[in-house]
């Protein structure tokens, strides 16, 4: 079956939805990250404008660190409509795998002017063990 595209009825659909104003339903957004890593630690920034400390959440699970939260919609409009709408609301999560050099106990976390700054101390490596191995033994 051949299916025609027509440009003309993709942007009524699109206008459709953004001047109903419904381009502000909840969708997931995605929080920009820098990664850099300094002698003594790992640094993490992470974007998230108009977000408090209370609206963002940090944990640290088997060597998996999560950022998460949510922006919400600030307020409801009863008159008028939205004609254009470029600000992403709800909620967002991004995970990033931990090296087993960084303590995960001492990690910390600073909010600063739209930017969540994480510090991420290292520890020293851990050191292979070996295990002699016995012969004739049970």
């Amino acid at each position: 079956m051949l299916v025609r595209w027509d440009p003309f009825e993709e942007m009524s659909r699109l206008q459709d939805h953004f001047f109903s104003g419904k381009g502000l339903s909840k969708q997931a957004f995605r929080v920009a990250v820098d990664i850099r890593e300094e002698k003594d630690a790992f640094y993490v920034d992470a974007e998230v404008p108009g977000l408090s400390a209370e609206d963002v959440k940090v944990d640290v699970e088997k060597n998996v660190l999560t950022l998460s939260g949510e922006r919400k919609v600030e307020k409801e409009e009863k008159e008028g409509t939205f004609r254009r709408v470029e600000r992403h609301y709800g909620s967002f999560s991004r995970s990033f795998s931990l090296p087993e050099t960084v303590d995960a106990d001492s990690i910390s976390a600073d909010l600063k002017d739209g930017v969540l700054e994480l510090r991420l101390p290292k520890k020293e490596a851990p050191t292979p063990k070996q295990i002699s191995v016995n012969v004739g033994k049970k």
